[in-house]
């Protein structure tokens, strides 16, 4: 019998929801400079402002991976897109700092399954040699969406305000919840996938959806977290993250603040970046499973495209000694195009997850992921309204691409899946 393909169905979906989600916490970034006019935040309270959904949404990765688990993807994945649609939503009501900061805090608890939740469907819908590349599929989904968007997005700021945004790009992912919720199954319970397509997800190392969850104790966490493949890649993926964020908070201020641009008069220019980003990822997902199957490693497959995207990361410090816009967007692009490749942390831990706890585990990665939503605004912000020059904030969002190809390098290990007793 033919494997039926029903498991690229899913990866629209997530495909899909990944980029509302992205959406949904960058719009803020497109937003900033009528919201900041209109409301008088200085640079300092902005990046507090930025910095607040990461608060949230790091502290609530652990509760939520343990939460799918228990409850599975379809209902925690429905529920969380539906709530941090009308999250994102209400942000157009706010009319000063204090309801802001609560919205981004409320955006932060709601999109926290998000991402442990992917990574579960990578580990339970698709094999391993397939894995990188259906990563980068639905990665890829948020830096093209993000780049072809963004502009869209500033073009109706222009007409209708900057209140329009949230509640238009909140309407949106309040629909897909539904529809995410009628058409996503697991393996064994789908309709549309055959047994044969079953075994062979099997056969690549695909985990049953099935397998009973372990049940939750901070021993275990403690064990994750002192696992050197864990710890390795969440140093790693908060040195990337860095570069993430700063692309989706900051860069649109650095833009028109420290280099005259906007959005508007540039076009399309401007989101070459987000582009660049967009091949990284397809990139790296393609290399990623090549170099398996060509080297039988796993070891190398998965972290040789990641420690090279983060050393492109930090090539954005050399912005700072460019006169020409033009290649300042060029080496942004590099940057970007970068990270992308390091996107492949995901991959790496559907990998490395122990069985019985995927979801606390991706939980547990997002968590130290994105500590970096929580420093990198905040210190961008306090440079800037310092020095009044995104100087510093280049060199250290640079720095630290140089620090998390390093943990890749000397710390990870071996990418095989960890066990816990």
């Amino acid at each position: 019998m033919k494997p039926t393909r029903a498991r690229l169905g899913v990866l629209a979906l997530i495909s899909t929801a990944t980029l509302i989600n992205y959406l949904d916490r960058s719009v803020m970034g497109v937003a900033k400079p009528e919201l900041v006019a209109e409301l008088h935040i200085s640079p300092e309270v902005m990046g507090l402002i930025f910095s607040a959904f990461s608060w949230t949404y790091a502290l609530a990765q652990i509760p939520g991976g343990f939460v799918i688990d228990k409850l599975g993807t379809r209902l925690t994945y429905a529920l969380s897109l539906g709530l941090w649609s009308t999250a994102t939503a209400i942000h157009g009501f706010m009319t000063n700092i204090a309801g802001l900061v609560s919205a981004r805090l409320a955006l932060g608890i709601a999109e926290a399954p998000c991402f442990p939740a992917n990574s579960r469907v990578m580990s339970t819908w698709f094999p391993q040699q397939e894995r990188a590349r259906a990563t980068g599929v639905y990665t890829v989904g948020e830096y093209i969406g993000l780049g072809l968007l963004i502009p869209v997005l500033a073009w109706i700021m222009g007409h209708y305000g900057w209140r329009s945004l949230f509640w238009i790009v909140g309407a949106i992912g309040v629909v897909f919840a539904l529809i995410f919720h009628t058409m996503y199954r697991e393996p064994h319970e789908s309709g549309r996938a055959n047994q044969a397509e079953r075994d062979l997800i099997a056969a690549g190392g695909g985990v049953a959806s099935a397998t009973q969850a372990l049940g939750f104790s901070w021993g275990r966490v403690w064990r994750l977290v002192t696992t050197r493949q864990i710890a390795g890649a969440s140093i790693g993926q908060f040195c990337s993250n860095s570069t993430l964020v700063f692309f989706l908070t900051w860069f649109p201020s650095y833009l028109a603040e420290e280099r005259g641009m906007s959005f508007i008069k540039s076009g399309y220019m401007v989101s070459l970046p987000y582009l660049g980003a967009s091949v990284g990822v397809m990139l790296g997902g393609v290399a990623s499973d090549w170099l398996i199957r060509a080297t039988g490693s796993p070891s190398i497959g998965r972290k040789a495209p990641i420690i090279a995207g983060l050393l492109l990361c930090s090539t954005m410090g050399l912005a700072n000694f460019l006169d020409s816009n033009a290649a300042v967007i060029a080496i942004m692009s590099v940057a970007f195009f970068g990270q992308g490749l390091a996107g492949l942390g995901w991959a790496l831990v559907s990998d490395v997850a122990p069985k019985e706890m995927m979801g606390l585990t991706g939980g547990l990665f997002n968590f130290f992921a994105n500590l970096a939503g929580i420093i990198t605004p905040l210190v961008v912000g306090f440079v800037v309204g310092a020095t009044g020059s995104f100087y510093g904030a280049l060199a250290y969002v640079g720095a630290l691409g140089i620090v998390g190809a390093l943990a890749y390098l000397f710390l990870l290990g071996p990418v095989e899946r960890v066990t816990i007793e």
